[in-house]
């Protein structure tokens, strides 16, 4: 299992922001379908943070054996819907896209091409929030897509059907990603504005918790493997992570985007000294929530933590 390095995927340049829901399949860098939901603002203005209505888009990336269709997702979008439009998608490996989940790793790739689409709709501000593994995602995802500098050349050419040509980055934060993940290229239009993380993990092979012992036998062991097929119709790659990816701890620091960490003080999986964890590395870039009486991911994020989240993005 190969560490990422971003290639190309095609999108579309559309000039205005889509009033209507819809439904479509992505291709990431690697050549993954993934598929997507786009559904548009249910406020009349559509505006965050007082800028152009309609301008915000949030890209939601789901936790483990998550998908599109699950109801936690599906309420969350409804909660953000009210505030900005909303994108979500299946990770590679869960719903109805293709590929095997290689839980973490080339997840960034699949919300790479979330970003992008969202940009090609016409939204010019784009929010991540994630959850557990999808919260990892984004971090490093914000860590590894940075906004193309003032001057900078995009590669976009006229009647190019809206593909995007990838370039080289260069520096301190290149030379950081390029040690642990290998040759480092960037999408412009693929990098986030602002970054909320729920339930994410600070390390990998965290193995302090039941849950987490029993996750890692469902990804390591073949018939953990066929468990989580079968059982939670989640596909995974059998092969390890070679080389091991930037970790969220590693990846916090190279975050030049708002972020926002929230983290239940009754979490079965990640106990709070790794909220804690990305806190520290994150000094002053970072804002921690730890939720009294909260579990884990999306399934424990009731409405009115949800909303909260949302009016963070707003002003974020």
């Amino acid at each position: 299992m190969s560490s990422v390095s971003e290639g190309r995927f095609p999108s579309s340049s559309v000039p205005s922001i889509t009033r209507t829901p819809r439904r479509t399949t992505l291709l990431t860098g690697d050549g993954v379908r993934i598929e997507a939901v786009y559904t548009p603002c249910t406020a009349g203005s559509g505006s965050a943070g007082g800028g152009v209505p309609g301008e915000t888009a949030v890209v939601l990336a789901h936790g483990f054996t998550g998908s599109v269709d699950r109801p936690a997702l599906l309420r969350a979008a409804e909660v953000f819907a009210q505030r900005a439009a909303v994108i979500t998608f299946s990770f590679r490996g869960h719903g109805r896209s293709g590929g095997r989940s290689t839980v973490g790793d080339r997840e960034v790739l699949d919300l790479a091409a979330a970003v992008a689409w969202a940009r090609s709709l016409g939204h010019r501000r784009i929010v991540t929030v994630g959850f557990s593994m999808g919260g990892s995602v984004v971090l490093r995802h914000a860590a590894l897509y940075t906004a193309p500098e003032a001057g900078e050349f995009t590669g976009e050419e006229s009647g190019t059907s809206g593909a995007e040509r990838v370039g080289s980055r260069s520096g301190p934060r290149a030379e950081a990603h390029t040690a642990h993940e290998g040759r480092v290229t960037a999408h412009i239009g693929a990098h986030t504005d602002a970054v909320v993380s729920v339930s994410a993990p600070a390390r990998w092979y965290y193995r302090g918790t039941a849950p987490m012992r029993r996750l890692h036998w469902v990804v390591t062991r073949p018939t953990g493997r066929l468990v989580g097929r079968y059982g939670f119709r989640t596909r995974i790659h059998r092969e390890d992570w070679n080389p091991v990816p930037l970790s969220p701890v590693e990846a916090v620091p190279l975050i030049t985007a708002p972020l926002l960490i929230v983290h239940g003080d009754r979490d079965p999986y990640f106990p709070v000294d790794h909220p804690r964890m990305l806190a520290g590395a994150a000094g002053d870039g970072a804002e921690l929530w730890l939720e009294h009486g909260m579990g884990h991911a999306e399934n424990a994020a009731d409405e009115g933590l949800l909303s909260r989240i949302a009016d963070w993005t707003d002003s974020a």
